[in-house]
């Protein structure tokens, strides 16, 4: 039975509300360490980054039944370990899906069509039209890297785009649908026009976009990545915006996020790069907010005070 959750990140006022309601205990921690908190106590945990979730936390949490994140990353998480002890790992991805989907693909219309640079031409007095001319997502094919939720969702929005064909790629067989094609990378390499990167961050996937991956495909394409920063290496990614394999970029997450995704860091190492980044009008920044609108921040917690009471009732099964 689930009686006591411990909550770990503040701002989550709905989900608090909702489970003292269904009868929960919900325990608010915002500033203390892992080493401060008596966490035998509590039977669930509730965060979204601040703190990771170690064996030493799990070793800690001696009656702890279920994790859950806010978010569709679990990479704060020691997965394996938790699986082992029996507990429940639980997430929302289902809630911000849409917000990543809407959000790449205003990026790629803001690349194509040099929006935010021409705005800022005009700004400084400059009217450009015919260096602004743009391109048209109509007729493109556009590979899709990471066929889950958030994948599945720019799928069926850009879609609506009159693509050229839509063409998806992930370990797990037997994703594809209505919008989108699953095939093999070979056929992504072959014909893609855009890219969207749309996998979790985990030890496969680490730097898995490199210049080696970039390389293979056929033709110069834009890239996309709101996913997890370090799935990109940056290095690479520089230079092949550099050498005309990558047409443009757009980044809502960076290889320099630091752990809790609040903030960037840098090693001096990464300080070309990212000026490079940041003055190239090939490149789009935003600071991971694809999928933080309003609406998602309800959606997410939604899922997560529906999936523990869904676990409780389990638990009370049995």
């Amino acid at each position: 039975m689930i009686k006591r959750i411990l909550v770990l990140d503040k701002g989550h006022h709905f989900i608090i509300y909702k489970l003292i309601k269904k009868g929960f205990i919900c325990d608010e921690n915002y500033y203390s360490s892992m080493e401060e908190i008596n966490l035998s106590i509590y039977d669930g945990v509730i965060l979204r980054s601040r703190i990771n979730i170690d064996k030493c936390f799990i070793n800690k949490a001696i009656n702890i039944k279920f994790i859950a994140r806010i978010g569709s990353g679990v990479e704060n998480i020691d997965i394996k370990y938790a699986d082992k002890k029996g507990i429940t790992i639980i997430s929302s991805p289902e809630g911000n899906k849409d917000a990543v989907a809407e959000h790449a693909i205003g990026m790629l219309l803001c690349m194509i069509n040099n929006i935010i640079h021409s705005n800022q031409e005009i700004l400084k007095g400059k009217w450009n039209r015919e260096e602004n001319r743009g391109m048209e997502i109509m007729g493109k094919t556009i590979g899709i890297i990471g066929y889950g939720n958030t994948g599945k969702a720019f799928a069926k929005k850009i879609s609506s785009f009159d693509t050229k064909e839509i063409l998806c790629y992930d370990i797990i067989q037997n994703l594809g649908d209505i919008y989108a094609k699953q095939v093999d990378m070979n056929l992504i390499f072959k014909k893609s026009d855009i890219v969207s990167l749309h996998v979790p961050y985990t030890y496969e996937t680490k730097y898995m976009i490199n210049y080696n991956f970039i390389k293979n495909f056929n033709k110069p394409i834009y890239f996309i990545n709101t996913s997890r920063g370090k799935c990109v290496f940056t290095n690479d990614l520089v230079k092949a915006l550099k050498n005309g394999k990558i047409y443009g970029a757009c980044l809502d997450v960076l290889e320099y996020e630091s752990f809790s995704f609040e903030k960037k860091f840098f090693q001096k190492k990464f300080l070309k790069n990212f000026f490079y980044l940041i003055n190239s009008r090939k490149v789009i920044l935003t600071p991971h907010i694809a999928g933080w609108t309003k609406e998602s921040k309800y959606k997410m917690e939604k899922k997560i005070v529906e999936k523990i009471i869904f676990l409780n009732k389990k638990f009370n099964k049995y």
